[in-house]
């Protein structure tokens, strides 16, 4: 893969990085959180596919290895209602 490259968790397309959302794993205290931070990241397609599947099938818990909190999930739907308004 190409340097500043990324796969989709969820349909596996690869793309620059900044076209997908960043979801990250930090590293020291273990939370989950969007587009900042140091540690394991997961990306996604920011498209309403892309982001159902991941939900349904836990495909951001499976990338990160944690479990995510429905709050993040809630934050990336309202930022896909927001970017497509």
């Amino acid at each position: 893969m190409k340097a500043n490259y990324r796969r989709c968790v969820s349909c596996r397309c690869t793309n620059h990085k900044k076209t997908f959302w960043r979801i990250v794993k930090v590293y020291l205290s273990q939370k989950v959180q969007l587009d900042k931070g140091i540690g394991r990241s997961a990306y996604l397609c920011p498209n309403e596919t892309c982001l159902a599947i991941a939900s349904q099938k836990n495909r951001l818990g499976r990338g990160l290895r944690t479990s995510i909190p429905q709050d993040i999930y809630k934050k990336l739907w309202k930022r896909l209602e927001s970017e497509s308004a």
